[in-house]
């Protein structure tokens, strides 16, 4: 695999060309980040961690028929991904009240959602990713109705699939964005899914095991990652003592 050109670099992962205009080399960055850039620091393992994560869930999405850009992995901390035309949005799913819904709406926090809420927001940090609805999307051509319409069952089937697989390992998904592309014809899933996109609780305790221990001077980030993907049962290479 010839890695050919820097194609973007975002806030925790770059992206490269191949050989094969088809795929793209995604590398998983130590670089971590919150509120739209503002606090960014680098984290030992993180890249590690959330490349076999992401490799993991997205194997696990495929075998339940929710088509995805993942392809394999290439070494600890970089994958081979189908390269898609993105769509700027971003789906979030929610089964617990927690972040931007609670200051919303001043509903309590942890509050189980029945049914999952499902929203949209536009990809772009200098807006701070606003919230949009069907209508806008269709209007300023972001996407189709039947992008739309593809996207939302995709991400509640997506909903169906990992509620069950993390409450069996004891974690409740509090809620996690999706973004979505075309290759070629067909809309799929892109991106990732890691802590980085989601929030996860201790099921029992609602200890908090995502990227929200970063956003909160919580400590303990990258273990916390670790814990999770331990308790989901992916292996983690070994990372020698520095």
């Amino acid at each position: 695999m010839i890695t050919e050109t820097l194609l973007y670099t975002g806030k925790a992962k770059s992206l490269y060309t191949t050989e094969n205009p088809d795929q793209l080399l995604c590398v998983f960055r130590n670089d971590t980040s919150a509120f739209d850039g503002e606090k960014i620091v680098q984290l030992a393992r993180k890249g590690m961690v959330n490349n076999y994560f992401n490799a993991f869930i997205m194997q696990k999405l495929a075998q339940a028929g929710i088509p995805n850009h993942f392809e394999k992995l290439k070494n600890d901390t970089s994958s081979i991904v189908k390269r898609l035309k993105m769509i700027p949005v971003e789906c979030v799913v929610r089964n617990f009240a927690a972040g931007s819904l609670c200051r919303r709406l001043g509903v309590e926090m942890g509050l189980e959602l029945k049914p999952p809420t499902f929203e949209f927001f536009l990809k772009n940090d200098a807006l701070h990713d606003p919230m949009i609805n069907d209508s806008l999307i269709i209007t300023f051509q972001w996407a189709t109705q039947k992008d739309i319409d593809q996207m939302k069952a995709y991400a509640l089937q997506v909903n169906t699939v990992l509620s069950e697989l993390f409450l069996k390992a004891g974690l409740l998904l509090v809620d996690y964005k999706l973004e979505f592309g075309h290759y070629h014809n067909s809309l799929i899933l892109g991106d990732e899914f890691s802590p980085d996109g989601c929030r996860i609780w201790d099921a029992k305790t609602k200890k908090v095991l995502d990227k929200d221990r970063f956003r909160k001077d919580m400590g303990d980030v990258v273990e916390a990652y670790e814990e999770v993907a331990q308790r989901l049962g992916i292996a983690l290479p070994v990372m020698p003592v520095a």
